[in-house]
């Protein structure tokens, strides 16, 4: 099959690689129908993220069909359309027990395109089936759905969630990215006051207005002034930092109020100062974390009820499969070429070998 190669740092080729075999009776094989490139990628072609070594298949987002399932799985069979989370769950290590399947400690966590072969391929084995794909509803459309493998519940759980975000709330997103404005979406299901979007690009703040942010501002021309305005001086209830370079942290925590919360959402490549020279005496909470994915079937049901907003609106370009590195450019060059999320789809891939043992 045909899969992007993670070659070392500035380098990916669009190649051909040994199709994925079931290496486990909880495995499961999806032909890739849809997929999506992250931020995360990325980070990881930069060098940002080393644990990701020379010949990996990148991606952790799709959409796809079930081909072949191992004689441990349940919820899924061959013919199943699903879902492929970002993230796999053993189901059984203390953090899975959390609820917490980004710290998977029996093989699970963030492993598609991080420490196993990814998404961004004809197919992809998926590890602990039960827990990490999801049927999909009919209602849902694939360019829907693509987008709640990752950023949407990145956006709720890593942002909104552990920024716990009340109703009546000033709410500040610095990044108006696909997960910043995952953050919008999903911070109005608990009705804040307001929430005030913070980029640099107006195509983004444009798209941050059409997903319900009340008010927008560029990153050059003075937030902090008007956080500071629109709330009398006392600063913002929740401020969700959906960048990842140290400028845009310690902004976030300038414009947060005493007793308030920064959610840090953003990839950090590089240290950022943390000030608590200014932050000890004002009962600051900050947060960090990796999505969990516990709200994915939530998310889902929501989405098919329609009370989510379209996902789809925020896929800017369209490739085939093929054009893999073409695709990644347009994302790259988000500032010229005005891209929020990209998604491709291919043709379908015929055969796929598997072990004979775990045909049966």
């Amino acid at each position: 099959m045909k899969a992007l190669v993670f070659q070392g740092p500035g380098q990916t080729s669009w190649q051909d690689v040994p199709d994925p075999d079931l290496k486990d009776a909880a495995d499961a094989v999806i032909r890739v129908d849809a997929v999506t490139i992250c931020g995360t990628d990325l980070h990881i072609i930069k060098g940002d993220v080393p644990e990701v070594t020379p010949g990996t298949v990148l991606g952790h987002e799709a959409v796809g069909e079930v081909v072949e399932v191992g004689s441990e799985v349940r919820t899924v069979r061959p013919g199943d359309r699903v879902l492929v989370s970002c993230i796999a769950a053993c189901g059984r290590c203390v953090f899975c027990r959390e609820n917490r399947y980004g710290q998977c400690r029996g093989g699970g966590g963030w492993v598609l395109g991080h420490l196993i072969d990814g998404t961004q391929a004809e197919y992809v084995r998926v590890p602990f089936a039960d827990l990490s794909v999801h049927p999909l509803p009919g209602a849902v459309t694939s360019e829907d759905a693509v987008l709640l493998a990752d950023i949407f519940p990145t956006g709720y759980e890593v942002g909104v969630l552990k920024g716990r975000v009340r109703p009546g709330d000033t709410v500040v997103v610095v990044g108006a990215g696909p997960i910043g404005l995952a953050t919008i979406a999903t911070a109005q299901l608990y009705s804040p006051g307001r929430i005030i979007a913070v980029d640099l690009a107006e195509s983004r703040l444009q798209a941050a207005r059409d997903m319900g942010a009340d008010a927008t501002v560029d990153a050059d021309e003075g937030p902090e002034a008007l956080v500071e305005d629109l709330t009398e001086g006392l600063g913002a209830d929740v401020v969700v930092e959906a960048v990842g370079v140290p400028e845009t942290f310690e902004q976030c925590t300038r414009m947060v109020r005493p007793g308030g919360h920064v959610a840090n959402v953003g990839v950090h490549g590089r240290p950022a100062a943390l000030h608590l020279e200014e932050l000890w005496i004002k009962d600051v909470t900050i947060t960090t974390g990796l999505v969990d994915t516990h709200s994915t079937p939530m998310l889902l049901r929501m989405m098919a009820a329609g009370r989510l907003p379209a996902a789809s609106a925020m896929v800017t370009h369209r490739f085939e499969l093929g054009q893999m590195e073409e695709a990644y450019d347009v994302f790259a060059r988000a500032t010229d070429t005005g891209a929020l999320k990209v998604v491709l789809g291919g043709p379908r891939h015929d055969e796929v070998s598997v072990p004979a043992l775990l045909r049966a």
